[in-house]
């Protein structure tokens, strides 16, 4: 239909060209990929071709100058490209996006299980496959479960290790009994023979008849003692002071064993006994602990009695010439070792030291300055551990 131009005074017919296929149809679908719809000069083939479009296209008209272009407007392609150019293939113009249209049955399906992770894998497709673990804390129906239950395992090992160590520990003890054998069995068999030794022993090993005492004088100065008599075994009758006796009376009286030495010198003598007693242990450990809380070992009127043999060099050696002793009473052992130590030629000593105090550094009185309280306590060292050396089976029977 013939367009009129507010602009025109006239009111006549301008020669406006139509718009394009694309422009008049915006909702018709694009073109890609599909056959391009025929132009007008092709249904129409006896028209004249359509250059640039206008009146002059149409049947009819006769062919004018084309109209110059708007000011604004876009140059056609054909324009734009310039004479003798190729004609451009139809394209999508449009940017609006249009839903595709589902397949048929496809409405209101459920998702294809094969997409899923956990879907069995085609033989040879290549792809990866993943796979999650159990959820800690759950059970295979994704229902909580307990954390504490992880421990069974553990509690259940320990409980096998305590009942094997019960058995282990109760099958020891078993043994222990049948074979006669107690906890304390060896400690106790120790201590009864070490009461016997008094007669299952030759006196050599007992008292020997020299004793060495590496570091056992004044300022670690060595000591060599002698052997000069040996006192018959004999009870404790007249054998120790009354209130020394006395107070030796609760561990009772088996068998003494007395020794006299000298030095290398032959100016100091020494006299080392070996008081056998009739206790157990419990008594003897009660003696000890007396002795050492109430000092009686420093005192004076509980030194004990010299063994003075004729002829000898301790033959003046009596009572009055004492002048450092030592007492130890063993707790592993039913025995009591002492030793006393006084000059050989017999001097009377008027205040006697216990060789404790007389061993001291500093020391002033006579037996520390002449060193008679390293001569006690080193002899009655070396005795003990000859003591306890015996300790085992008899190496002499009685005759």
């Amino acid at each position: 239909y013939p367009r009129f131009r507010l602009d025109d005074p006239s009111g006549g017919p301008q020669n406006v060209p139509p718009p394009r296929a694309s422009a008049r149809f915006p909702d018709a679908p694009p073109s890609v990929g599909r056959e391009p719809a025929p132009r007008a000069s092709a249904r129409f083939p006896d028209a004249p071709p359509v250059v640039g479009g206008g009146a002059a296209s149409r049947p009819g008209t006769s062919p004018a100058a084309p109209a110059a272009p708007r000011a604004g407007a876009v140059p056609d392609a054909a324009t734009a490209r310039g004479p003798g150019a190729p004609a451009e293939i139809p394209s999508e113009t449009t940017r609006r996006l249009r839903p595709v249209p589902a397949e048929p049955g496809d409405a209101g399906s459920r998702p294809d299980p094969a997409l899923s992770w956990s879907a069995p894998a085609a033989p040879g497709d290549g792809r990866p496959r993943v796979s999650f673990a159990r959820p800690e804390g759950y059970d295979g129906l994704a229902r909580p479960r307990p954390l504490g239950g992880r421990l069974r395992p553990q509690a259940l090992a320990a409980a096998v290790c305590l009942v094997l160590g019960v058995g282990l520990l109760t099958g020891a003890v078993t043994g222990s009994w049948l074979a006669g054998d107690s906890g304390d069995g060896g400690a106790g068999g120790a201590f009864a023979e070490a009461g016997d030794l008094w007669h299952s022993v030759p006196v050599d090993q007992l008292f020997p008849p020299t004793v060495n005492g590496q570091g056992a004088g004044p300022g670690g100065a060595d000591r060599t003692w002698t052997r000069v008599a040996v006192a018959p075994d004999a009870d404790c009758a007249a054998a120790f002071d009354r209130l020394l006796a006395k107070v030796l009376d609760p561990v009772g009286c088996r068998r003494l064993l007395r020794a006299t030495y000298t030095d290398a010198t032959r100016s100091h003598v020494t006299t080392v006994g070996m008081l056998f007693t009739k206790a157990d242990a419990a008594a003897m450990t009660s003696l000890s602990k007396r002795f050492e809380t109430e000092g009686l070992g420093g005192r004076d009127d509980l030194m004990p009695l010299p063994y003075a043999a004729e002829d000898t060099a301790a033959a003046g050696f009596g009572a009055r010439q004492r002048a450092s002793w030592t007492v130890s009473v063993l707790t592993d052992a039913p025995v009591v070792v002492y030793a006393v130590s006084g000059w050989a030629d017999a001097r009377t000593v008027d205040d006697p030291q216990p060789a404790g105090e007389a061993m001291e550094s500093g020391a002033t009185s006579a037996p520390a300055q002449a060193g008679l309280g390293h001569e006690a306590k080193g002899l009655a060292d070396r005795v003990e551990r000859a003591l306890r050396k015996n300790v085992g089976p008899a190496t002499e029977h009685p005759s």
